[in-house]
C-alpha cells in the first residue's frame, strides 16, 4: 500500500494547514504595535508625488512641442522678422521667462524678450549629433538653472536661425495644501526648486525658524535619498505584477520634531505611455518629492495580541477536534476493513468479521461476513445454523450516518471558527477614524486634476490660434491640408472644421462636425450635444483676417477621460454647473447625474464664489455603515476653460485606505477565506479520494455478497479502499471456482442395481433363475 495514497495524506495536511494557519492568525490578528505613520497617508504623499511628476512632465513636454510646432509653422509660413517671431510667440504662449532667436552662422543675438539667456553653454554637441537641439538644464549666474528648449528655424530663402526659450524648474503650481511642500531634484539628490516653505523672515519665534531649518534638511535628505532610488529600472523597482504610475515612486520617512514625524513620497518623470511614446522631460533625470510632517501616531495594541492568541488557539482545538474525529469515524474502519479482507482473502474463516458503527464501513463489514459464511460452506464455519453462531444471517445495520455525513460534520466542526473569524471578527462601522490628512489629500488631489483638465483645454485652444494662422478660407484644400496636418499632431481632436460667419462648414477634417453658435456670452471652450450618446467638447479660435471665421476643434472624450484617472484617487469625473456628467475615469452616460445627492450639493457648493473666486472643497461622508471621502474642484485659475463653469469631482470610499481598522478588517477575512480554502481542499480530497470509491465499494461488495459473481472487482486507487477492493476480487474468484466445482460432484455415475426389463413380443419370459 503506498504511503502517499489513501486517507492519511488528507487528514495529516489538514492538520498542517490548520497549524499554519493559527500561527499566521496569532501574527496578523494581533501586532505588536500600529505603525507611526499610518501607510495610507505614506501613499498618498507618494501618489501625490507622482501627481507632481505627471504635471512637471506634461508642462515640460508642453514647452517643447509648441515651440517646435511655432517653429514649423514659420518655416512653412511667410518669412517674419525675429521681432516680430518672438512678439506673436509671446501673445499665443504666456509661458517662458525668456525668448531668443540667434543666427547660426555668425552666432549674434538677432531678437531676444524677457529675461537675458546666456550662450555660453551652446557648442558644438548641443547642435549636432543624437542630442540636437534637446533640452537642457543651464545654472544661470545667479545660481538659479533654468530650462533651454530649442527650435531650428529654417525659411527656403533665409539663414538658419536658432529659437531658444527657458523657463525655470519651478515646483508646478499646484495646490500643495497645508503644511506640504515640494521639491525638484537633479540627479545626485541636488534640489533644484522648492515650494511651500516659509520664509524665514516671516517667522515670528525662533523655535519655528528651528523647524524650518529642520524641514529644510529632512527634504535635502530625502531628496538625496529619492533620486538615488530612482536611479533604478522601473521594472525591478517594483513589485512583479504591480502596475499603476510608469515611472519610479515610493515612500519615505524623515525624522521626527515636535511630536511630528516626517513622510515623504517621491516619484521620477516618466513618459505617460513609454511603449509608444517618448518624453523630452523623462530624459532629464529629474525627481519630485513631496514632504508632509504628520502627527506621530499612539500605539493602541493593548489586548490585541491576546485576541490573536485566542483565536489561533481555538482553531488548533477545532482542528485537533476535526482530525480526530476523522482518524475514528474514516481511518480506523477503513483500516480495520483493510484488515478483515485480507484475512478472508487469504482463507482465514474462524473468526467472525468484526462489527462497525455504521455507514458504508458497516455496509461492507456485514457483506464480508457473508462471504465469509458462502467462503466456508454448508459443513464448514460460518454458515447458518452453525458453531459460530450463524455470521452469514447477519444483516446490515443502519447506513444513514454515511461518509459523507461525517465529512459534512467535519466541515461544520471547522466553519464553527471561520465563519465568526471572516464574517463577525474585527468588523469596521461609520465609526471607523479617518485621519484628516487623507480629506485633504482627496481635495488638494482633485484641485490638481482640475488643474490639469483646464490647463489641456487651455492648451487646446491655444493650438487652435496657432493654427488658424494658417488658415485660407479662400482656398479650401490648402485649409484642409492645414487641418488634416493638425488633427495628425494633435491626438487629442475628433474632429477640425472652419465655420464661416453664417455658421457653415467651409472646410472639415476628421468626425462630422457639429453645430458653432457666435453667441457673445458663450465661452470659447463649450460642451454641446445633448440629448446624444456623448459630449461634444468644443473649443473655438477666431481666424485672423477673416471676419466671422471660427477654427472649431472638438477635443476626444476619451483624451479628457485619460486626464482623470489617478491610482488613489478613485471615482473621477467632470461635471458643468448642473451636475451633469461630462467625463469620467470609468464608464458613463452622456450627462448623467452624479451618483448621490450629497455630491451634487458638494459641486454646487464648489462653485459658490467665496472672495476671488469658487474653491475647492472636502468632505467625509458616514452613511449606512460606509464612510466616503469626496471633493471637488472647480476650474479657477486664467485661461478660456476657466469661463466653462466645469468642476471635477472625486470620491472613494475609505475602506481602500491602508487605515489599521480596515487592515485588520481584511485580515480577519482572508484568515476566514484562508480556512474555508483548507476545508475545501482537504475535505474535498477525502471525497474524491476516499468517500466516493468507498461508497462504490460497498455497493460492489453487498451485490457480491447476494451471488453477483460475474462483475470483475478493480480498484480506483492504490490506498486502503483499493486494498479492500482487490481482497473482494479474491474472494469473488474463490466463490466463483466453488460454484464451478459443485456441477461436476452432481454429474458423477452412482453405483446401483439395474432395473429389470419388459420382455419383448416373441421372447421367452425368463424365470427367476435362469436366463
Amino acid at each position: 500500500m503506498p504511503l502517499l495514497g489513501g486517507i492519511r495524506p488528507p487528514i495529516a495536511v489538514l492538520c498542517v494547514l490548520i497549524l499554519a494557519l493559527a500561527g499566521l492568525t496569532a501574527q496578523v490578528l494581533g501586532p505588536g504595535s500600529d505603525p507611526v505613520v499610518p501607510k495610507a497617508v505614506l501613499s498618498s504623499q507618494q501618489h501625490y508625488a507622482e501627481d507632481g511628476a505627471i504635471a512637471l512632465r506634461a508642462s515640460i513636454d508642453e514647452r517643447v512641442t509648441d515651440l517646435r510646432r511655432t517653429a514649423a509653422a514659420l518655416n512653412a509660413g511667410k518669412p517674419a522678422e525675429p521681432e516680430d517671431v518672438l512678439s506673436d510667440l509671446g501673445r499665443t504662449y504666456q509661458k517662458w521667462t525668456g525668448t531668443t532667436v540667434v543666427d547660426l552662422e555668425s552666432g549674434d543675438v538677432l531678437a531676444a524678450r524677457g529675461e537675458r539667456i546666456p550662450l555660453a553653454w551652446l557648442d558644438k554637441d548641443v547642435l549636432t549629433g543624437k542630442s540636437a537641439l534637446l533640452p537642457r538644464m543651464v545654472r544661470l549666474e545667479t545660481g538659479d538653472v533654468r530650462l533651454m528648449t530649442m527650435a531650428l528655424l529654417d525659411r527656403k530663402d533665409g539663414p538658419q536661425q536658432l529659437l531658444i526659450a527657458s523657463n525655470s524648474l519651478s515646483v508646478p503650481p499646484i495646490t500643495l495644501g497645508p503644511f506640504r511642500t515640494m521639491a525638484v531634484a537633479a540627479r545626485g539628490g541636488e534640489v533644484l526648486a522648492t515650494a511651500g516653505f516659509e520664509q524665514s523672515e516671516a517667522l515670528n519665534s525662533d523655535q519655528q525658524r528651528q523647524e524650518l531649518e529642520f524641514l529644510q534638511k529632512q527634504m535635502s535628505d530625502l531628496s538625496a535619498q529619492a533620486a538615488d532610488r530612482t536611479e533604478e529600472h522601473p521594472v525591478t523597482a517594483k513589485q512583479p505584477g504591480s502596475r499603476g504610475y510608469p515611472g519610479v515612486s515610493g515612500t519615505l520617512t524623515g525624522g521626527e520634531y515636535n511630536g511630528r514625524v516626517v513622510s515623504a513620497g517621491y516619484a521620477s518623470l516618466a513618459s505617460s505611455d513609454p511603449e509608444e511614446k517618448d518624453s523630452v522631460a523623462a530624459g532629464l533625470g529629474l525627481t519630485v518629492v513631496a514632504m508632509l510632517p504628520v502627527v506621530a501616531e499612539q500605539s493602541g495594541s493593548t489586548g490585541r495580541e491576546l485576541y490573536g492568541l485566542i483565536a489561533a488557539g481555538a482553531l488548533v482545538v477545532l482542528g485537533l477536534l476535526a482530525a480526530g474525529f476523522l482518524w475514528a469515524r474514516v481511518q480506523r474502519p477503513l483500516l480495520r476493513l483493510f484488515l478483515e479482507s485480507r484475512r478472508l482473502a487469504r482463507g482465514d474463516l474462524t473468526r467472525p468479521v468484526g462489527t462497525f458503527r455504521g455507514g458504508e464501513a458497516a455496509r461492507i463489514g456485514n457483506a464480508l461476513e457473508r462471504l465469509r459464511g458462502q467462503l466456508g460452506g454448508s459443513d464448514g464455519p460460518g454458515t447458518p445454523g452453525g458453531t459460530d453462531g450463524g455470521g452469514g444471517a447477519r444483516r446490515a445495520g443502519r447506513t444513514r450516518f454515511g461518509i459523507r455525513m461525517q465529512l459534512v460534520l467535519t466541515a461544520v466542526l471547522l466553519l464553527l471558527w471561520c465563519v465568526p473569524v471572516g464574517l463577525l471578527l474585527n468588523r469596521t462601522d461609520d465609526s471607523v477614524s479617518v485621519p484628516a490628512t487623507m480629506v485633504n489629500d482627496q481635495r488638494d488631489r482633485t484641485d490638481l486634476v482640475s488643474d490639469r483638465v483646464r490647463r489641456a483645454l487651455n492648451e487646446a485652444q491655444a493650438d487652435l490660434v496657432s493654427t488658424s494662422r494658417l488658415v485660407d478660407v479662400s482656398d479650401r484644400d490648402a485649409t484642409e491640408s492645414v487641418l488634416e496636418d493638425a488633427l495628425r499632431k494633435h491626438t487629442r481632436y475628433a474632429a477640425l472644421y472652419v465655420v464661416d460667419a453664417d455658421g457653415e462648414v467651409v472646410a472639415r477634417t476628421g468626425g462630422d462636425p457639429h453645430d458653432w453658435s457666435e453667441k457673445k456670452d458663450l465661452p470659447l471652450v463649450r460642451v454641446s450635444g445633448e440629448g446624444g450618446k456623448r459630449p461634444v467638447i468644443q473649443a473655438g479660435a477666431p481666424v485672423p483676417e477673416e471676419k466671422g471665421a471660427t477654427l472649431v476643434g472638438e477635443v476626444r472624450i476619451e483624451f479628457l477621460n485619460s486626464l482623470l484617472k489617478r491610482p488613489g484617487l478613485g471615482e473621477v469625473r467632470v461635471a458643468d454647473a448642473k451636475g451633469r456628467t461630462l467625463a469620467a475615469s470609468n464608464g458613463f452616460l452622456a450627462f448623467e447625474e452624479l451618483p448621490r445627492e450629497a455630491l451634487t450639493d458638494l459641486v454646487r457648493a464648489a462653485g459658490v464664489q467665496v472672495g476671488a473666486g469658487p474653491v475647492e472643497n472636502g468632505l467625509l461622508l458616514r452613511d449606512g455603515g460606509n464612510v466616503t471621502v469626496a471633493a471637488a474642484a472647480p476650474f479657477s485659475g486664467g485661461g478660456v476653460a476657466a469661463d466653462a463653469g466645469w468642476t471635477v469631482v472625486s470620491w472613494q470610499n475609505a475602506d481602500r485606505f491602508q487605515i489599521t481598522a480596515y487592515e485588520r478588517e481584511d485580515r480577519s477575512v482572508l484568515a476566514g477565506l484562508l480556512g474555508l480554502a483548507a476545508i475545501v481542499v482537504c475535505l474535498g480530497w477525502v471525497h474524491l479520494v476516499v468517500a466516493r470509491p468507498l461508497r462504490a465499494l460497498a455497493a460492489s461488495a453487498e451485490k457480491l455478497a447476494d451471488g453477483d459473481l460475474k462483475a470483475v472487482l478493480y480498484p480506483t486507487y492504490h490506498d486502503e479502499v483499493g486494498a479492500v477492493v482487490r481482497s473482494l476480487e479474491l474472494i469473488r474468484q474463490q466463490l466463483q471456482a466453488r460454484r464451478q466445482q459443485q456441477p461436476r460432484r452432481t454429474a458423477e455415475p452412482r453405483t446401483a442395481e439395474p432395473r429389470p426389463t419388459e420382455p419383448r413380443p416373441g421372447e421367452p419370459r425368463l424365470g427367476a433363475g435362469g436366463r
